[in-house]
């Protein structure tokens, strides 16, 4: 049985979408070996629905019905028929899947695509049912970034007075070092119901 979360850990979990805000809207549920076409897959070798149904809003039921009742009806006529059937099942799932978060379908990236490091991190927590990998794993990031920020801030404050251009050095670092800070505590506010696609400064109260 994993150990509990500590709340330093928990903390750093959150904070960890600060570090990369701006890359989640990219997100990982639109390639190929995401977690939205591979319930796609199961759903289709069990003709169970219900596998991906979780995978959109409740008003778009219908259409994912009608569109793995039409993948079932033609898919085993040959192979090629499966791949093209197949195909059309996923990205039907997918756009509609992003469509009820709010974010734009631009197509189904291949298996393989890069994805942002925190998002391998949390599905192989999920998938392995113990966070402790990446509990261990934000906090090093965590440490290391805000301790070099700050260590910048702190060699770069006591400038002479004369020394303008040393007086700009400091302020860079200081506001580098007060932006992150800021980012960091606005991801750890407890997040909107729901997994919306966007920034802090896009979404507010959302991830």
């Amino acid at each position: 049985m994993s150990r509990p979360y500590s709340c330093a850990g928990l903390m750093a979990i959150v904070l960890a979408f600060a570090i990369a805000a701006p890359s989640i809207v990219s997100a990982h549920c639109d390639t190929m070996d995401g977690p939205v076409v591979k319930a796609a897959r199961r759903a289709l070798e069990t003709k169970n629905v219900n596998l991906v149904l979780i995978w959109v809003q409740k008003k778009d039921e219908g259409e994912i019905r009608k569109a793995f009742e039409q993948t079932l009806a033609v898919r085993d006529l040959n192979q090629k028929a499966r791949e093209l059937a197949d195909m059309y099942f996923f990205e039907t799932l997918v756009r509609i899947h992003r469509a009820g978060e709010g974010a734009p379908y631009t197509g189904l990236k291949p298996a393989g695509s890069d994805a942002d490091p925190g998002i391998e991190l949390a599905d192989k927590a999920v998938e392995s049912g113990s966070g402790e990998g990446l509990v261990k794993n934000i906090n090093e990031t965590l440490h290391k970034v805000l301790h070099a920020l700050f260590i910048e801030v702190k060699e770069k404050k006591n400038f002479k007075a004369e020394d303008v251009e040393a007086g700009r050095e400091f302020v860079k670092a200081y506001v580098t070092f007060i932006h992150y800070v800021e980012r960091v505590y606005l991801a750890a506010q407890p997040p909107a119901v729901g997994h919306e696609h966007g920034t802090p400064e896009e979404n507010p109260h959302k991830h």
